[in-house]
């Protein structure tokens, strides 16, 4: 089982940029695509960024399409969201989590390990 847990969460102006961090606790993070989610209150959780285990490839959802930017780095069994031009719709609960599935998934049922969520919340 892998672990993992996000940090970097907080309160942004609009036009503000933010970058998250997702930790895992085993090296075997390192073998699994990872992807960023958001869930905004009262809202379903929405896909957001994807990025093979071997960080060579990205797929990102359009509302996020050049302002968001995923990375890993595998040394440090650690995955990145580096957030710029944030909006308030931006706002909400972001999730990393783990799939041994295609990259390109984008429904949470597709990925095995969440971790637990950092608020991020971006006022206007």
């Amino acid at each position: 089982q892998v672990r993992v847990v996000e940090f970097g969460g907080g309160l942004v102006q609009a036009g503000g940029s933010l970058r998250l961090s997702c930790a895992a606790s085993e090296r075997t993070f390192n073998n699994y695509a990872a992807g960023w989610f958001r869930q905004a209150p009262g809202k379903e959780r929405e896909f957001l960024a994807s990025i093979r285990w071997s960080g060579t490839n990205t797929y990102y959802a359009d509302s996020v399409k050049g302002r968001f930017t995923i990375s890993r780095d595998n040394g440090k069994n650690t995955v990145y969201l580096q957030m710029n031009s944030l909006k308030p719709e931006d706002t909400g609960v972001y999730y990393c989590a783990t799939t041994s599935r295609s990259m390109y998934s984008t429904t949470p049922i597709a990925y095995d390990y969440w971790g637990q969520g950092t608020q991020v919340t971006v006022s206007s």
